[in-house]
């Protein structure tokens, strides 16, 4: 498995979770960059500017990577695109900056309004578990349900919850907040699944900071210097490889 370096701070956070998906399949099938090479055709040199987050990534890389590694190419077309609209959005705010201020037709605000809303909730549903491990390889829907069970009831936010009831049970290490194994969790996602995370780490040796059910920075760090530990791709996002670790 190839030895990740930490994604730049300054990526954007869609881009964040399409290169995280991307490295993930990559490492699931055992592909060097040299190999992934052959295989495609990008050099491995591209490849390694694109899943260290060094430059966009192409929607063609994403649809080849995924056809070398035997994996259905929808979900991370999604987040491709997902990321692509993100990033025009940046674009265009960026050279409409200086221009003086001028009041748009309701029709034309709206219009303008959609994209920003579609990304947000696209970036929320893959964030709270979307994509799973197991997803990549079947559609079943179990990491769908137990998510959504999870989510019927309601997080209350600003709160503290404690890690007293974290015990080993037949093959498992629990913490009584929530059941996953595959939701996908990365920086700003919240809820009992975050929670649970928390007190994961606690228990095997990693301060996650205030036990809030919000993944901020602490817990970011907590989670990548764990996944160092187990020679996972340090990028802080919990995955199925990394919940398999903590319950372990």
């Amino acid at each position: 498995m190839t030895r990740w370096k930490e994604l730049p701070s300054g990526l954007d956070d869609a881009e964040r979770q399409l290169v995280a998906q991307l490295r993930r399949l990559k490492d699931s099938a055992g592909l060097s960059l040299a190999a992934l090479a052959a295989k495609t055709s990008y050099s491995s040199s591209s490849w390694e500017r694109n899943l260290n987050g060094k430059k966009p990534v192409p929607r063609a890389a994403a649809e080849e990577l995924a056809e070398v590694c035997g994996a259905p190419p929808e979900r991370l077309l999604v987040l491709h695109e997902v990321a692509e609209t993100a990033r025009a959005q940046r674009t265009a705010a960026a050279e409409d900056e200086p221009r003086p201020p001028r009041r748009m037709p309701r029709s034309r605000r709206t219009a303008h309004a959609l994209p920003a809303v579609a990304v947000s909730a696209v970036l929320v549903a893959f964030g709270a578990g979307f994509l799973s491990g197991a997803a990549w390889h079947r559609d079943d829907g179990i990491g769908a349900k137990q998510h959504a069970a999870s989510a019927a009831s309601a997080f209350p936010s600003g709160h503290t919850y404690g890690c007293d009831r974290v015990r080993r049970e037949p093959g498992v290490i629990t913490a009584g907040h929530s059941t996953s194994r595959d939701v996908l969790l990365d920086r700003g996602s919240t809820g009992w699944d975050v929670v649970e995370v928390q007190c994961l780490l606690r228990r095997h040796g990693f301060d996650s900071g205030r036990v809030d059910g919000v993944h901020g920075e602490k817990t970011g760090r907590a989670a990548r210097a764990f996944q160092k530990r187990h020679g996972l791709a340090p990028d802080g996002i919990v995955g199925p490889d990394t919940w398999k670790k903590l319950r372990t």
